[in-house]
């Protein structure tokens, strides 16, 4: 018999090991017990392999995938016909779906995530500006992209990964205007939650040229990196197995916490739950790496100027709802 399915499209037994991994986001970021982490990592990929093993794959959401420029598929086994496998490409990339590809397999592609996972948290997230600490985010933060991208084409040959720079298409009047919106909101909501909240605090001091250059670009740097690995590994990879709206939730979940460890605290999330759901939403409307890291780089430049100004009130003295 057919197991029931929960929601549109989404089947048990997928949808229990894809949330079990991405719960070891919370309990490595948020929580800090790094063994229960890995336990729901272990859990998730546990039940991923049952489910490819008993043919309970998640059905097909190619339709709705499809939409968003990224290949979709059931779990190998479940008995349906596979979507194409790995992300789409814009024309003109040269990686279309013209080369050979293994369909989705929900088990090699949860463990693309849980690699990311198991990197990042080789190290605390706590913002430092010391040399050391920076080369220590390079290297974890990147591994955490590359590695899982290396082992999905190259080793599992499925590219489920992928950073579509451009998109599919010019980006017209609304594209631009959200920009505008992203450093309007971001003026008027971010001086009031780092300064009124404390959380400013949890950077480290900012009182020389020095210290602010580093800062301006240790900023900037994750911000790039949160679109690599939140969008274009963790929910490319989702987006293989599930339908859009929960392939986004649960990106969210590791988005969000891992903003929390970096010091977005106190009431931080009611911002960061929000701004993880757009961006995912943006880039199933765009399929545009660059779209929506222009959004989070300008987002991110007022976090910047706020940073500096909580720490300098002289600098930046441009902000109307500072407490």
């Amino acid at each position: 018999m057919r197991s029931a399915t929960v929601g549109a499209g989404v089947r048990p037994g997928p949808a229990v090991a894809a949330v079990l991994t991405v719960l070891a986001a919370p309990a490595f970021f948020v929580a800090e017990l790094p063994l229960l982490g890995i336990a729901l990592l272990a859990g998730g990929l546990l039940v991923a392999w049952a489910v490819s093993r008993g043919g309970a794959g998640a059905v097909p959401v190619a339709g709705a995938a499809s939409r968003a420029g990224v290949g979709a598929g059931p779990v190998a086994g479940s008995g349906a016909t596979a979507a194409p496998a790995g992300p789409a490409f814009p024309a003109g990339d040269g990686r279309g779906s013209g080369s050979a590809a293994r369909p989705p397999n929900l088990l090699r592609d949860l463990s693309l995530i849980a690699i990311g996972l198991l990197i990042v948290r080789t190290i605390p997230l706590a913002a430092e500006l010391d040399d050391w600490s920076m080369v220590k985010f390079t290297i974890a933060l990147g591994g955490a992209v590359a590695v899982p991208y290396a082992i999905s084409r190259w080793v599992y040959r499925d590219r489920a990964t992928a950073f579509p720079w451009r998109g599919g298409g010019r980006w017209g009047r609304i594209h631009w205007s959200w920009l505008i919106a992203v450093l309007v909101l971001g003026w008027l909501i971010l001086p009031w939650y780092f300064i009124s909240s404390g959380v400013y605090l949890n950077w480290p001091e900012v009182d020389d040229a020095d210290l602010i250059a580093r800062l301006f670009i240790g900023v900037g740097a994750v911000g790039i990196w949160d679109e690599l690995f939140f969008i274009c590994t963790v929910f490319t990879v989702l987006l293989r197995h599930f339908p859009p709206w929960l392939a986004n939730v649960l990106q969210a979940i590791v988005f969000v916490s891992f903003l929390w460890e970096l010091g977005y605290r106190s009431w931080g999330p009611a911002l960061t739950v929000p701004f993880a759901l757009v961006q995912g939403w943006i880039y199933l409307r765009t399929h545009s790496l660059a779209y929506v890291v222009t959004v989070h780089l300008l987002f991110d430049a007022v976090v910047f100027a706020v940073l500096v100004h909580a720490h300098n009130p002289h600098l930046f003295d441009v902000f109307v709802t500072v407490p």
